[in-house]
């Protein structure tokens, strides 16, 4: 049964991606439509293969780095799900699903981490795992749209225009969905890291104690309200506030690896 949600999900982001990139290609809407119903599917089965990969080992998706992985990668593919629709948006679609798949095939590939179970249990801590990972998501999310905009912004300059470039969403359009999805990102991770504290406060009796991780966490805060404040003033809209928000991903990048691997107590894939 695991294998079966593993080659069904695979199936369902192929498909998707493959129906993207000819929307994006021939600009059928049918082609765009097929691609997030796909997407969906996707969806679907990728939940059941994270169930399935839970049972099999006994315990919670981000209890190792690889089940962290796919859940980043669910998350990601939820959360341009929701934007796409609500921004009614599909041609960057074929930008957000190799990412998609990459997560969801290296994460369930890879042979399980067996290590001694999560620092902590219940609600309140799953509740502040599941936001942290959603914020990634969301930052990751708004990475790639403005990468797009800075292609797309240097592609109108050369003056060298294709049939795709056209397709693609306006520049202004694309300033708003990156927008979007720090503004769902800083949310998460500002939800999530007070039931952090809460959970701190739970297990030690104590708000606050020293983890480099929370120190980076909230300089992460910090340079993404930055960003969506920036972004909005005539000075650093486009592409300064694009090339800012882009920096300020490398920053998550680091959060999620080399702070928690190396330098957290308590943070492992989190």
């Amino acid at each position: 049964m695991k294998d079966l949600f593993l080659l069904l999900t695979i199936a369902a982001y192929a498909a998707s991606l493959t129906f993207y990139v000819r929307f994006l290609n021939s600009g059928k809407e049918l082609m765009g439509r097929l691609g997030t119903v796909f997407l969906g599917l996707g969806l679907v089965a990728h939940y059941f293969a994270l169930l399935e990969r839970s049972r099999g080992m006994h315990t919670v998706p981000y209890h190792d780095l690889y089940g962290s992985m796919s859940l980043f990668g669910w998350l990601l593919a939820l959360t341009y799900l929701g934007l796409e629709l609500f921004h009614r948006q599909r041609s960057v679609g074929a930008f957000v699903l190799p990412f998609i798949l990459v997560f969801f095939v290296a994460a369930h590939l890879a042979p399980a981490d067996r290590l001694s179970p999560p620092p902590a249990k219940g609600v309140v801590f799953a509740f502040h795992v599941t936001l942290s990972i959603l914020a990634y998501a969301a930052f990751a999310l708004s990475f790639v749209f403005s990468l797009i905009f800075l292609a797309e912004e240097r592609i109108l300059r050369s003056r060298r225009l294709g049939g795709i470039v056209w397709r693609l969403p306006p520049l202004e359009l694309l300033e708003r969905m990156s927008r979007s999805s720090v503004f769902v990102g800083l949310l998460s991770i500002a939800v999530g890291t007070v039931l952090g504290f809460v959970w701190v406060d739970r297990l030690h009796g104590q708000i606050w104690y020293y983890d480099p991780k929370y120190v980076v966490t909230l300089l992460v805060l910090a340079l993404y309200v930055a960003y969506f404040h920036l972004a909005r003033t005539a000075a650093w809209r486009g592409a300064r506030a694009s090339k800012l928000c882009v920096f300020n991903f490398f920053v998550v990048v680091m959060s999620f690896t080399v702070v928690n691997l190396y330098l957290s107590q308590s943070h492992r894939y989190f």
